[in-house]
């Protein structure tokens, strides 16, 4: 099956950036990145096409997230600015051997990475 690793999370103030990165095993797949905070429900936050085209994102992180991916190093990233304490979560990334864009289709998983935003 498709192993993916995260890395890149960390303790920051608000208002500081980070980089997450996930390793897949496999190359030429759409990757996202989901998140999920104590108590509350796992959620989309951005996804990239196959050949890194085509992007997807929540609403909320519009502006500030930016997702991509380089196949020949089977890495996707997810650029993160301006981070506020409700962007602490874990981070997930996530493989789909489907569309991108739908954000149902993912069925591989890493273990996630945590993000914490804290003054």
């Amino acid at each position: 099956q498709v192993r993916l690793v995260e890395a890149g999370g960390g303790l920051v103030q608000p208002g500081a950036s980070l980089r997450l990165s996930c390793v897949s095993s496999v190359s030429h797949l759409p990757m996202a990145w989901f998140r999920q905070a104590p108590g509350k429900e796992r959620e989309f936050i951005a996804a990239v096409s196959l050949h890194g085209d085509r992007q997807y994102y929540k609403d909320s992180v519009k502006g500030r997230f930016t997702i991509s991916k380089d196949n020949a190093k089977k890495t996707a990233y997810l650029q993160m600015n301006a981070l506020t304490p409700e962007d602490t979560a874990t981070y997930i990334c996530a493989a789909s051997t489907g569309p991108a864009g739908d954000y149902g289709s993912y069925e591989f998983w890493g273990q996630g990475t945590q993000v914490t935003v804290s003054s």
